[in-house]
């Protein structure tokens, strides 16, 4: 069994930020599974079904998004899995819009959710998806930029994004993270 947990911020206030890219990783491998998010859990919303052949919890932890730990602890503790056997989806703004980057281990990198997940966790060695959301512009304020919907010129590219989420998630559950880090951690080159 996996669990796949995509970070984010609960109330609708936060629903389409940048920040909030995990829970839409989350929405799109339920509706792509017919996996119902209806159980509310282990400080989430979750969701149990099939991926890849794989048993897996759809997770949408519901602490806010500094304290993702929290949940996530719980859910391991809970279904006695190993680090392992999760995997985090979440925003970064070093990378491009729309562009994924697979890593099953490394620093926070800043973003204080992984910051937490890691603190409960004990250990940095967990696989995640990052999602690019692009680096804020110069005068903005980071928290106002990831709290910030997408713009409309850049929404194709989220849709695509979480196409790709919904594989390379499908890709890590079959062939294992290396397989997919080969196939998903390319840079797109615009031509």
């Amino acid at each position: 069994m996996y669990i796949i947990i995509g970070l984010g911020n609960p109330t609708r206030e936060y629903e389409a930020t940048r920040h909030n890219i995990g829970f839409d990783a989350i929405t799109r491998l339920a509706d792509d599974n017919n996996i119902s998010l209806d159980t509310k859990k282990h400080k989430a919303i979750c969701g149990k079904g099939m991926i890849g052949g794989e048993k897996v919890i759809l997770a949408k932890p519901q602490t806010y998004m500094n304290l993702s730990g929290e949940s996530v602890r719980e859910l391991i503790d809970f279904y006695k899995v190993t680090k392992e056997e999760i995997i985090v989806i979440y925003d970064d703004i070093s990378l491009d819009v729309g562009q994924l980057r697979i890593r099953t281990k490394g620093s926070a990198g800043g973003h204080n959710g992984i910051k937490n997940i890691i603190a409960h966790l004990g250990s940095d060695e967990f696989c995640r998806i990052k999602i690019g959301v692009g680096d804020k512009p110069k005068n903005w304020d980071l928290a106002d930029y990831v709290l910030a919907r997408f713009p409309k010129e850049e929404e194709p590219a989220i849709r695509e994004a979480l196409e790709k989420v919904s594989k390379a998630c499908e890709t890590i559950l079959r062939d294992g993270a290396k397989v997919a880090m080969n196939l998903f951690n390319k840079k797109e080159i615009n031509t």
